[in-house]
Formats: C-alpha cells, structure tokens, sequence
C-alpha cells in the first residue's frame, strides 16, 4: 500500500482484526480462569497459586524485549512480522493446552512449578506471535484516523473473543471442582486449535509496507534511548498499562466475584456476556467519538464511566437482583469498548513521532517495551490480588466463605481497578500528541520518504 493512500480496504481491516480473535480467546481463558483452575480443581492454595503465576510471568522481563528487538530485526522475502505469525501459530496452541492439563503430582511445590513452567512455555510462543502481530499496525497505514478505524476491527475480535472465552468454556467446564479436570482439558484443545487458525489467516492476506525493510535498523541500545525519549510514546504506554493492568485484575478476579459474593456462578456465562457484548455495540461510537475530540479525551470519558461502575460493583451481594448485576455490567461493558479502543490506537502515533525525530522506526521494541510493562505490573498485582484472597481467609472451593474473604474479593474488583483507571485518565489529559501534531508528523515524513526515494534512484 503506498503512504499516501490513507484508506484500508475492508476486507484488510477484517482479516487484520481477526488475528486478535486467537490471542483474545486464549489469553482470556488463562487470565479468568487460570486462578481458580488451580485453586478450585487442581486444589492448591491461593497463595500457591499466586507463586506460579508470578513465577511464569517473571519470564517475560526478558523474554518480551527480545522477541521484540528480533522481530525488528527480522528481513524475509514475507517481511518483518508475517514469518512469525506462520511458524509461531502451532507451538501457540500447544503451550497453551498444557496449562490446563492436571499433572499426576501431590505436592504443592511440584505442582507450583509445573506450572510456572508451562506459563513461561506459553508466554514465551504468545509473544512469539502477538508481538509481531501487534506491531503491523503503523506498518499497514500511517494515517490518525484509519488505526483507529483499524484498530477497531481487531477490538470487535479482541471483545467476541473475550465474550466467548467468558462463556462457552463455562458451557463446557460446569462447575469448577476436582471432577472438572478432563472438561477443562478438552476446553484447551478445543481453544488452542482454534487460536491458530486466524493468525494463519493474517500470514496468507495482509502484505507489509516494504519502504519499512529497507530503514537502517537500530541497536538494542538505539531502540531503548529512542523509547525512553518519546514523549508521547511513554505517556501512551502508561495509559496503556494502568488500562490493562485494570483488565487483568478484573479477569481475574470477576469469576470469584460472581461465584462467592453474589453467588450466581450458574448465570455467569449470561452476566459475562453482558459485559462483552455491550463492549462490541459501544465500538462504532468510541470509533466515531474519537474522530470528534482527540483521542485523549474521548479515553477520558469512556474510563471515567467504567471507573465509576467498577466502584459501584461493591456494593452487590447475593441478595442483590440479577437485574440490577446485569445493569451494572451493560454500563461497564460501554466502558470497556472505549478501554480496548483508544489506548492501543495512541501507541502507533508515538511510532511515526519516533522516526520524526530518530530517523528509524523501532516497532516491535516499542510495542514489546508496552507488553512488558504491562506484564511486569500484571504479574505482579495478579498474584497480590490472590495474597489478598489467602490473607483474609479464602478457602479454596468452599461453599461457603468468610466475611473477611468477601471483603478481600470486593477489594480487589471494586476500587483497586477504580484507582489504576483514574490515574490513567490523568496522563491521558496530558498526553502530548494531537490529531494536529500528528498530521504535521506524517506530512513531513512522507516529504522526507520521497526525496530520500528520488535521490537513491538518482545514484542508481
């Protein structure tokens, strides 16, 4: 595509977004149900699980910059970032089934460490394949507006993908309880072949920009000055972080949520789906309101809203009436739209600010140093969100909790989530990069591509 057409094709734009359906689906199951399949089927203690948890994601310290700083790197007859998504998409589905499967072992150290090992096993061929995936966005069109448009296909996928994995595994699963073992498993093979399949898609029918392949490529070094040099591109990754750290906390923890404080874990496939769908309707408007205003503060508004609702969730119990909970998640599913939409549209500007002032373009280490912060923080607050579980008392697949227990659980879905969201709505309103400045950017950059361009034919 030449860099003055500033429109995507449809069919792009679909087959681009669907990618997102596989990473979606898995990523989803592993962060709401990952916790209480440990806790609840294979029987450890929160706190264990908190330990293996922290332990694979540890992995990703490194693990993201490098894969980031490859795939860069990478020079192929099928560009930078599609030969990943082809030779990745198998190892990803197999990782990915491992972690759900009950090794024959008995004690709670075993156990921990299997599945610390996995999770590095499964992180490691996710990266593998989402990073590069990720970082195709600035390199498919340069214009403000069509990655948000963009962006908003690969969300519509990112959401169903996340409104089937918080439904039909429940539908496959049951209960969670000791019994459950081999449906969860047969829910990960089922899940896992699936996942591939749209990463392949992407491979055969999205081309690269090639002007891109022929920058001079930066040292690690470069990459990492370059990063911590972008204003806007810092700001964007902390909007982004606080966004999904909220996210995560949220996946975690809702399934506790809906099974011990309002005790309705028979409808919550119905009370997920709510949440998601809502998300998938409200796309088109935070798409059309961010053409409006500036991004910035388009993800003002739609957080806020979300922000407010997760506070209000505190106050549910299990006397509360199932219409007032699906009330409540409809009004945060409208939030939640804005949430997948807008953070990840911001990063691909900070992108081409990047090459403004640099020279070169540092994608995948850009896109990897984001995944990584948010990571680090996740692995970090999941399992803190699980110590505050074991610290007030849970009992693993109890039926009946302690007070003390309920309270840590509202906690933790209620106003720690409320307070990331808040403070990611103050570096929004100060975020550094408008549609204007971002015009001005491009223009320059497509002024610099063609002389550069004219006079490389001019010595050849």
């Amino acid at each position: 595509m030449s860099a003055k057409t500033q429109t995507l094709p449809r069919i792009t734009k679909i087959i681009y977004g669907s990618g997102d359906l596989g990473f979606s689906l898995t990523l989803t199951i592993v962060a709401a149900y990952f916790a209480i399949f440990l806790t609840d089927v294979v029987g450890v203690q929160a706190s264990t699980a908190a330990l293996a948890i922290f332990l694979g994601r540890t992995w990703d310290y490194f693990n993201d910059p490098i894969l980031g700083y490859l795939s860069d790197r990478t020079r192929t007859r099928w560009g930078r970032r599609r030969p990943f998504l082809l030779f990745g998409a198998l190892p990803f589905a197999i990782a990915f089934v491992l972690l759900f499967l009950r090794p024959p072992f008995v004690s709670s150290l075993a156990l921990a460490l299997y599945y610390a090992f996995v999770y590095i096993l499964f992180d490691t061929a996710a990266t593998l394949v989402y990073m590069p995936y990720f970082a195709l966005t600035p390199e498919l069109t340069d214009s403000y507006d069509e990655r948000t448009s963009l962006t908003s296909y690969r969300m519509f996928y990112s959401i169903l993908g996340s409104l089937i994995a918080f439904t039909v595994p429940l539908m496959i699963i049951g209960a969670f309880a000791p019994e459950s073992a081999p449906r969860v498993a047969l829910m990960a093979v089922i899940f896992g072949g699936v996942s591939a399949i749209p990463l392949l898609l992407v491979f055969f029918f999205t081309r690269e920009r090639p002007e891109f392949q022929r920058l001079e490529q930066p040292n690690l070094r470069q990459s990492l000055k370059a990063a911590a040099k972008n204003k806007p591109f810092v700001f964007g990754a902390v909007i982004f972080l606080l966004t999904w750290v909220s996210m995560d906390i949220l996946q975690a923890m809702l399934l506790f949520f809906l099974k011990y404080v309002v005790q309705r874990e028979a409808q919550a496939d119905l009370i997920m789906a709510s949440i998601f769908v809502t998300a998938i309707f409200a796309l088109p408007f935070w798409t059309w309101l961010s053409r409006k205003m500036n991004k910035r503060l388009a993800y003002a508004a739609g957080v806020g809203f979300w922000a407010v609702v997760q506070v209000a969730l505190i106050s549910l119990n299990a006397d509360s009436p199932l219409a007032l909970v699906l009330g409540l998640c409809i009004l945060g599913g409208f939030g939640v739209g804005g949430a997948h939409v807008l953070p990840w549209s911001m990063l691909p500007d900070a992108i081409e600010w990047d090459e403004w002032q640099t020279g070169q373009r540092h994608e995948g280490m850009f896109y990897s140093l984001v995944t990584l912060a948010q990571k680090v923080a996740s692995s970090i607050a999941i399992p803190l969100a699980l110590l505050v579980l074991d610290a007030t008392g849970y009992i693993p697949n109890s039926t009946v909790q302690p007070d003390s227990a309920l309270l840590g659980i509202r906690l933790v879905i209620g106003p720690l989530p409320a307070l990331l969201l808040i403070i990611g709505i103050i570096f929004a309103v100060r975020y550094p990069l408008s549609r204007e400045e971002h015009a001005r950017v491009v223009r320059e950059l497509e002024e610099r591509r063609a002389a550069a361009k004219k006079d490389g034919d001019a010595h050849a």
